[in-house]
């Protein structure tokens, strides 16, 4: 995610729009440029939407009321690499949610984690009302939250993690926009480990909430770092070390004091990043071996065996799964089109 000069908050409404091209300014504008996804009304001479949106470096804040419509990920859109990830937080009505081979509905109150690297099909049937933090894999990841194994899996409104970060959340929104640097960087902070939390990852959010002030600070630039360069197969401990400006000693006894050492952490990193990319159609022609090598691994026996025991199929089984070549065939797929393909 890029990050924009300064933090900017603005308000939207198809209010605004003549209603002769209402529907197709919305759809270009804030559909397939802004938000990159497709739009499409399904209530027959009526779209409807409101939107109030705030950016912060590696976070983009949404509050929408919308009408009943379809908004698809699609195999064309996911192209252009971006891998953020989007919490969607149900504010009113229901939200049918399709991906990975499974549909899920979200009632009010429920939240769900999504992908923007995988074909995704959100349908609301009436209207309503939805917060959505779009947050850079980088920032997330540095939580060590397992963001990956929790995607696609509803968060029950019940849950108090989840209250305690729409609260935050959707005061964010409606404050006056954070001037100070320190001051935004804080706030992506406390709502990265908020969701961290709210994903179930409560023993690794809450060991690093224990490590204060400076030292969680390069911890989190550190992991970034690590997310960002793990496809380097010269990264070590020491280059991380110099690049936050600590000696590697003190950056494994931060990395030891949050549950994994550094080795460990970048593995798992290098791991996660095969995996989304043997599930990507762009790299469809690549082998195995080759994106591999892309994620940083020289050993191919050594990575073999590690993804094998993370995952508990081989690389080559991922990248020839049956269900991922029926999903990619589907680039404006609908929820029956995921049920038939998750049947196969």
């Amino acid at each position: 995610m890029s990050a924009p000069d300064g933090p900017s908050t603005d308000s939207f409404s198809t209010d605004d729009l003549p209603e002769s091209g209402r529907v197709a300014m919305w759809r270009e504008h804030f559909g397939r440029i802004a938000l990159r996804v497709e739009i499409e009304p399904t209530e027959e001479g009526r779209f409807e939407s409101c939107m109030t949106s705030r950016i912060l470096p590696g976070l983009h804040l949404l509050f929408n009321r919308l009408s009943a419509a379809r908004i698809t990920r699609t195999r064309e859109l996911i192209a252009d690499g971006n891998d953020d990830f989007f919490m969607v937080v149900n504010r009113a009505g229901n939200i049918s949610v399709a991906a990975r081979g499974r549909e899920v509905l979200l009632r009010e109150g429920d939240a769900l984690l999504s992908s923007s690297d995988e074909v995704t099909v959100f349908e609301r049937c009436s209207d309503g009302a939805s917060l959505l933090l779009r947050i850079s894999r980088s920032i997330l990841s540095s939580v060590d939250a397992d963001v990956d194994g929790a995607t696609m899996c509803v968060i029950p409104r019940q849950s108090e993690a989840l209250k305690l970060l729409t609260s935050y959340t959707m005061a964010l929104i409606g404050e006056h926009p954070l001037a100070a640097p320190p001051l935004q960087h804080l706030a992506v902070s406390h709502v990265s480990e908020l969701v961290a939390l709210t994903l179930g990852a409560t023993r690794d959010a809450a060991s690093t909430a224990m490590v204060q002030g400076l030292p969680a600070a390069r911890l989190r630039a550190a992991k970034s770092y690590v997310v960002e360069n793990c496809g380097r197969r010269n990264l070590s401990i020491g280059v991380v070390a110099a690049h936050v400006g600590v000696t590697p000693r003190y950056l494994q006894k931060l990395f030891e004091a949050d549950g994994k050492t550094f080795s460990e952490w970048l593995l798992y990193q290098r791991l996660m990043r095969v995996h989304r990319m043997l599930c990507r159609s762009q790299f469809a022609g690549q082998t195995v071996s080759a994106i591999a090598y892309d994620a940083g691994f020289g050993d191919l026996s050594y990575f073999n065996r590690c993804f094998r025991k993370l995952y508990g199929v081989t690389p080559r089984d991922v990248k020839n799964s049956r269900y991922k070549m029926a999903l990619e065939r589907r680039s404006g797929a609908t929820p029956a089109d995921f049920r038939e393909a998750a049947a196969k």
